[in-house]
């Protein structure tokens, strides 16, 4: 537990590290730097490359978590066997993406014609993003996150920066940032191999024959499975961004990409906690010890909600001091609606914890693939009838929608099946002091310093949080590992 402890801290130091120089980079330097065409394109492009990772990768990421506890040696021709096999997964990938190319231009056509020029980089960003996530899953496996974590959410942040940066001073013009994005996940993915060589798990091995009787099928298997599933859950992440632009304009998907970006920002401490939760997960459940999966799963339900909650009030009730520093606010402050749904739907997932993370790792597995499916379908559905009728908002009330839909019917099952349960009534608690807080937001004075006003506002944001779950004895756990911290 110590392991999981300081690999979850330092997965969140470098989490939020990327959460401040994304912040300087979506708030202020793109839309600084780059115009709102330019910034939709900059954002779709990379969104849909990120859209085709799953689809290549074949669903080994899940695949390796699962099955590498299985493996008493060898585990260097598993890494092998993946990398391998996620590359052909994206040569036929790639062969169907130029089989269809007039389809997907015609998507972009009307709308965003800017899009068709750079439909290459996508493959390039998709190749890349692929071999990443595979390296990723092995230290995972590890329980070797926290570096990975940085070179995904920092490193990568950087070089973008860069890229952007070298465009404000004139020094490449718009077409060589585009290409520059190849570059940029290049380099991203030979960090994290470099990393692993380090450690001396990143070996070239060739020995798959030596695998247990079964292995590979069973792997593969699996992973077919899931891979369906990991897709369609990275469509219900991206599709919001593709579809605006092919339905709106590259302009309305950098208002909405801001935004959404914003809001983001809550679920980062789940997404901390979850990476390193994954390899336990599978572990309890290959020692079937499912009360400690029900004990993980209501304590980082809880701890998750109650950080989450605080982020989420210090972030709309600084909303407008938060866009006045965007350059061109008054195009991009009218997604402000967007970070609040968004933010909502965000929080929905969080309180619900590790529920996919626990389908995916037991052996009610297949319905988590037709669960998602469906939910992936739902979605472009909601967005196809919503973003014509409310434009950006019809986005994001359909992302949350769908959201709550997913997680209620994960919760159900997961109840009836396995008996599992999250919410307690700390829980309540901790809604409890979310909702005192938000009400204390009504109290913040209204000033025309902007830098006034967010600290005033963050402040008294933090002495409603800390004053209400001290009356409800809400977060004990969490302010005792911190006082101990301190000493």
């Amino acid at each position: 537990m110590r392991k999981i402890v300081f690999q979850s801290i330092q997965t969140t130091i470098f989490s939020y590290l990327g959460v401040v120089l994304g912040y300087i980079n979506v708030l202020w330097l793109y839309p600084y730097a780059l115009d709102t065409t330019q910034l939709g394109t900059f954002r779709t492009i990379q969104d849909l490359g990120l859209l085709l990772v799953p689809f290549a990768q074949l669903g080994l990421g899940h695949g390796i978590t699962r099955y590498f506890p299985k493996l008493e040696r060898n585990q260097e021709a598993l890494l092998t066997f993946s990398l391998l096999f996620s590359f052909l997964g994206f040569g036929v990938v790639a062969l169907l993406f130029f089989g269809f190319k007039q389809q997907v231009i015609s998507l972009f056509a009307s709308n965003s014609p800017e899009i068709i020029n750079f439909l290459g980089v996508v493959l390039f960003i998709a190749l890349f993003s692929v071999w990443s996530s595979v390296l990723d899953a092995f230290a995972r496996s590890f329980v070797k996150v926290g570096i990975p974590t940085f070179f995904r959410e920092v490193f990568l942040r950087l070089l973008t920066s860069i890229l952007v940066a070298f465009y404000l001073l004139k020094w490449i013009d718009f077409d060589q940032v585009m290409q520059g994005l190849v570059l940029v996940y290049g380099a991203s993915l030979v960090g994290v191999a470099t990393y692993m060589a380090w450690l001396g798990v990143f070996k070239l091995d060739f020995s798959w024959h030596e695998f247990p009787a079964g292995f590979t099928r069973s792997l593969l298997k699996y992973s077919g499975i899931t891979f369906l599933a990991t897709a369609a859950s990275t469509l219900i992440l991206k599709i919001d961004s593709v579809m605006i632009s092919s339905m709106l304009s590259l302009e309305a998907n950098a208002i909405y990409s801001i935004a959404f970006y914003m809001a983001l920002v809550i679920e980062l401490p789940r997404r901390a906690i979850s990476q390193v939760a994954m390899p336990l997960i599978a572990e309890h459940f290959a020692q079937q010890r499912i009360k400690e999966i029900n004990l993980l799963y209501r304590q980082l339900s809880n701890r998750q909600l109650y950080i989450c909650l605080l982020l989420f009030a210090l972030i709309w009730g600084n909303i407008d001091s938060i866009y006045h520093f965007v350059p061109n606010r008054e195009i991009y402050q009218t997604g402000k609606w967007v970070v609040l749904i968004i933010a909502l739907g965000k929080l929905v997932d969080v309180a619900f914890s590790l529920n996919t993370e626990i389908l995916v790792f037991s052996s009610y597995y297949r319905f988590n693939l037709v669960l998602t499916i469906s939910m992936s379908i739902l979605l472009v559905a909601a967005n196809y009838f919503l973003i014509p009728v409310w434009g950006i908002e019809g986005a994001a009330v359909g992302s949350a929608v769908v959201m709550l839909a997913y997680n209620l019917t994960k919760y159900g099952y997961l109840k009836v099946r396995l008996q599992l349960d999250p919410f307690s009534m700390e829980t309540l608690k901790i809604i409890v002091v979310g909702i005192i807080t938000l009400l204390g937001l009504y109290l913040s004075p209204n000033l025309n310093s902007p830098i006034l006003s967010l600290f005033i506002t963050s402040g008294l944001t933090v002495i409603a949080f800390v004053g209400s779950s001290a009356l409800l004895g809400v977060g004990k756990e969490e302010w005792a590992w911190l006082k101990n911290k301190g000493k």
